[in-house]
């Protein structure tokens, strides 16, 4: 199989429906719906194109709560002061 243009729908045999983000001879990569980014070597891949139209992609909702977290903390827990360590996570 050789390149295919970028923005491509396809679909694979393991890892489902899928987006096109980069291609060229070599390597491809691919941005599955439910699996994420994966890479392929273009020579050997197996897909099939996709007549329908990919859906609009959303970012994780887990992520405000990791930033909200993160921005949370102490100064004095960054330290690794022993009352850092007691407390659980």
């Amino acid at each position: 199989m050789k390149a295919l243009p970028e923005g491509q729908y396809i679909k694979h045999y393991r890892y489902g429906m899928g987006v096109v983000t980069e291609s060229d001879d070599r390597q491809t990569s691919i941005d599955f719906d439910l699996h994420g980014l994966k890479r392929f070597v273009t020579t050997l891949m197996v897909v099939e194109l996709s007549e329908l139209t990919p859906p609009p992609r959303v970012r994780a909702k887990h992520g405000a709560k990791v930033y909200a977290r993160l921005a949370s903390k102490k100064p004095a827990e960054k330290s690794g002061s022993p009352k850092a360590k007691e407390r659980p996570l």
